[in-house]
């Protein structure tokens, strides 16, 4: 970061400044994560670039993987006047965050990217968008708390990329949707609306739709790697590895991220955020807790079968739904799990205890 820009140009604010003060030591220096690799912190501060690692008393405060730091967060950091390693020892509360249920089999929330103000959802032309796949991602984006953004990258393939605007649109709920070209640059300027001095942009989507591209239009360079589509499917390569923040000498900051392979969703109530059309729809359902399947007097499908619900968005809320009730009772039973765990570890403490107790009378 060059050493004349402040951190009002990273997105510091006086609330956050406020917030800092109160929360952190004399020796602490305010900056904001732009790099994780294998545990190291690349952080951008008002005196330069730092390297840094988790201090073992912030790991101990922390409750869950979710409460250390992830790119975009506003952190406290101890400088090392040696020159080595600086420590985090504060993570500031996130404005937003972009998070979903960790890949793999453990039932953990997993934070992607923190304090963006507006998240574009990015898909490419170059082959059929799959509307289910718009609409998983606008729950990931509605949950994150920022402004959600569809941009159709690969404009340039496509004869009428109007028309794939006006297609998409029914399934993005009144999300802003935008035709763009990382290529050419066509409609890149429109995003320039949501970027500006202190302001905060990250990119979502699968791998090979080009948001690295984007991002190297954005900043006017090429930052980040990028790869050529295959002929022979049409796929993009895979090149982001690393969710990475990029100061703009334009003003902004925009943070990219890797394809996700797996989009599992956190948060039920932002499956309604995303659906508004079937949220409305069942405040008239008879039972509070319709699960708009097979109850009685369900609001929601009468408004399908009268097709005033689309039947497609109806079928995704569906599965969404059950799908994040599987993982809500999973999170139940891992809770119950680490309960027992605690209260065995409590119990093994205090016979202990009482035996030293024991021993120290005789």
């Amino acid at each position: 970061m060059p050493n004349d820009v402040r951190l009002a140009d990273l997105g510091w604010t006086d609330d956050r400044a406020q917030r800092f003060a109160a929360l952190a030591g004399p020796d602490l220096v305010p900056g904001r994560v732009a790099l994780e690799h294998n545990h190291v912190f690349r952080v951008l501060t008002a005196d330069g670039e730092v390297l840094a690692e988790v201090a073992g008393a912030l790991k101990h405060r922390a409750a869950a993987r979710t409460d250390l730091p992830v790119v975009g967060d506003w952190v406290g950091v101890r400088l090392d006047p040696a020159g080595a390693r600086s420590q985090i020892r504060l993570v500031l509360p996130r404005s937003t965050r972009v998070s979903r249920k960790a890949a793999g089999r453990d039932t953990v929330e997993q934070v992607v990217a923190a304090n963006i103000d507006t998240l574009f959802v990015v898909f490419g032309l170059d082959k059929p968008v799959n509307p289910r796949a718009i609409e998983r991602y606008l729950v990931v984006a509605r949950h994150s708390g920022a402004e959600a953004v569809v941009l159709l990258n690969k404009c340039d393939l496509v004869p009428d990329a109007a028309a794939h605007v006006r297609g998409v649109g029914p399934h993005t709920d009144g999300t802003p949707v935008l035709a763009v070209s990382s290529k050419s640059g066509e409609g890149l300027d429109r995003v320039e609306g949501w970027l500006g001095r202190g302001r905060t942009i990250a990119l979502i989507g699968p791998s090979g739709v080009g948001k690295s591209s984007i991002v190297n239009r954005l900043i006017g360079r090429e930052v980040l790697p990028t790869g050529e589509v295959r002929e022979w499917d049409r796929r993009g390569r895979h090149t982001s590895v690393h969710r990475q923040l990029v100061l703009r000498e334009q003003g902004g900051v925009v943070i990219d991220t890797p394809g996700m392979r797996e989009v599992a969703l956190w948060d039920i109530e932002a499956i309604d955020d995303a659906f508004t059309e079937i949220a409305e729809a069942a405040a008239s359902c008879r039972f509070r807790d319709c699960r708009h399947q097979t109850e009685p007097g369900c609001a929601v499908k009468t408004a399908v079968e009268a097709g005033r619900i689309d039947a497609a968005r109806y079928d995704s809320y569906i599965k969404l739904r059950t799908e994040q009730d599987a993982i809500e009772q999973k999170r139940e039973e891992r809770g119950l799990i680490d309960a027992k765990r605690q209260s065995k570890t409590h119990a093994r403490a205090f016979r202990a205890l009482l035996r030293d107790r024991e021993r120290q009378r005789r």
